[in-house]
């Protein structure tokens, strides 16, 4: 007796974004990192980020400087550019990139090391440029590639595994972008991924200096009992300031809450950014007391987690320097080389 051929399953429908690309397109090399390294799922959140607002990797520049959270950058977006820059000199190389190109979204990925030693001086003016720049901070309070020494964000008594305590206070890298005029400063722990996700794809729609502190344990030298960089210590005494919800321009964004609850800031492109308050009547866009929340927090043993400070508004270092909307790199040499005729006007002014 004959039988009816059995037609065969449609393949699976393939998961795509906006831009008809999957996740698989926005990732990078396996990682080298340790198993368990709060690194690692940073870099889960960033590729979610990228792939859910639908960026083209390759309008994309990551850069790093030296240390084990500046190997992030392989990690994701395989197709973006990329730079590694010697330690601490990250922001500077960025900065010419993104002026050269101010079409390409720049990311960096710095650790604590990284930018609260050797690189504090490119630090402090990459945060006061406002340059359009996401600048995150993988923060575990040490040094994991010297085997895990004190580094300038570890806290005032915390203790390595061999039983040194720390006898210097930490530079609080949240309070000192706020200062020095970044436009959007945040912080979150790696083990809080909806928190964090939130908040990387704000900071992406944001036009400026977007910083953000990602507490992030070092399972090998700072996980231990004594240390304030721990996931117990973290989970323990991290203070949220807000449920963080983000709705990009593309999306709806007619959003219903009870009045008193929930602020609202628009960013410059029409996203949103929604928090929910949870514990106290506090507005993100007042500097003094973002500052004052910082000191407040630090001085219960606390980490303020969330969005701390923004300035949706503020005019950012490309549109100030009054650039041209073309990328610089991509002009022809008449529109950047003066002619010989100008630079002879020029000589002649000075006889």
């Amino acid at each position: 007796m004959a039988t009816t051929p059995v037609p065969p399953k449609p393949a699976p429908k393939k998961k795509v974004n906006r831009i008809g690309l999957e996740p698989v397109d926005y990732r990078g090399s396996k990682t080298t990192l340790c198993a368990g390294c709060g690194h690692n799922a940073i870099t889960e959140r960033i590729i979610d980020s990228f792939y859910e607002l639908g960026i083209d990797p390759t309008q994309v520049i990551k850069l790093s400087g030296i240390g084990c959270s500046s190997k992030a950058p392989a990690y994701f977006l395989n197709s973006a550019h990329g730079f590694n820059s010697v330690h601490g000199r990250m922001p500077s190389v960025g900065t010419g990139a993104a002026v050269a190109n101010r079409k390409l979204i720049a990311i960096g990925v710095s650790g604590d090391g990284d930018t609260g030693a050797i690189g504090i001086g490119q630090f402090v003016h990459l945060m006061r440029r406002n340059l359009p720049f996401l600048y995150i901070i993988e923060d575990n309070g040490c040094y994991g590639l010297t085997k895990g020494q004190f580094s300038p964000t570890a806290d005032l008594g915390s203790t390595l595994k061999t039983g040194v305590i720390n006898d210097l206070p930490p530079i609080d890298t949240c309070a000192l972008a706020i200062e020095l005029g970044a436009s959007f400063v945040a912080r979150s722990f790696s083990g809080d991924s909806k928190q964090l996700k939130a908040l990387l794809k704000s900071a992406l729609s944001h036009r400026g200096t977007a910083m953000i502190d990602v507490i992030s344990p070092c399972v090998t030298f700072n996980d231990h009992v004594g240390s304030t960089r721990s996931y117990a210590y973290v989970k323990e005494h991290g203070e949220s300031l807000s449920d963080v919800s983000f709705v990009p321009y593309f999306e709806d964004i007619t959003v219903d809450y009870d009045p008193g609850t929930t602020t609202q800031v628009t960013l410059h492109d029409g996203s949103k950014v929604m928090l929910s308050k949870l514990s106290e009547d506090y507005h993100p866009t007042d500097k003094v007391s973002a500052l004052r929340l910082l000191h407040e927090s630090a001085s219960r043993g606390e980490y303020a987690t969330g969005l701390i400070y923004v300035e949706p508004d503020k005019q950012d270092f490309i549109d100030l320097l009054g650039i041209v909307d073309e990328p610089l790199s991509m002009l022809e040499e008449s529109r950047t080389r003066p002619s010989e005729a100008v630079l002879d006007e020029i000589m002649e002014s000075f006889r």
